[in-house]
């Protein structure tokens, strides 16, 4: 496994690249695993793939890089409470990255701009995350205990 340190907006991150087979990579980064989607494969020579797994399709939370290419997903092995799939509307993403401890919406509940939608802990400290639209939640893509990072979708509202 090869390791790297990237800075990006003056964000450290720690990247571990675990296995790369053709545009498909599996990534640690500063320690949650992800499966990120190249835009043109990396000569395998060079990072030959270290185990051959069989690849299952798990449910993902859709992410953000740091560049904000959405072609990053978080591995997951439990499907996201009340996840619906293509939702469409207004994304609630988080401020910065942390732990969710709280989800006080549900999907079909209505919110009011402001509404305490979700809690993150982030640097030992609770952060409410607000509606920033009204509306109906039309999908949480994630559950209690998710690491996230900066800029990933938690919830839909539409």
């Amino acid at each position: 496994m090869k390791k790297y340190q990237y800075k990006v907006q003056g964000v450290d991150y720690e990247v571990e690249i675990a296995e790369v087979e053709g545009k498909i990579a599996k990534v640690n980064v500063n320690g949650i695993p992800f499966e990120i989607e190249m835009q043109k494969p990396i000569n395998a020579a060079k990072h030959p793939a270290l185990a051959a797994t069989k690849r299952v399709a798990a449910p993902t939370a859709p992410l953000s890089s740091p560049e904000g290419d959405t072609n990053v997903r978080q591995q997951s092995n439990e499907a996201p409470s009340g996840a619906v799939g293509g939702a469409s509307g207004n994304a609630v993403k988080a401020p910065l990255p942390g732990t969710i401890i709280a989800i006080n919406v549900k999907v079909g509940d209505q919110v009011n701009v402001g509404d305490v939608v979700i809690v993150l802990e982030a640097m030992k400290m609770q952060n409410n995350i607000e509606a920033e639209f009204a509306g109906t939640v039309k999908a949480i893509n994630v559950n209690n205990g998710d690491s996230v990072m900066e800029g990933s979708v938690l919830l839909t509202i539409g």
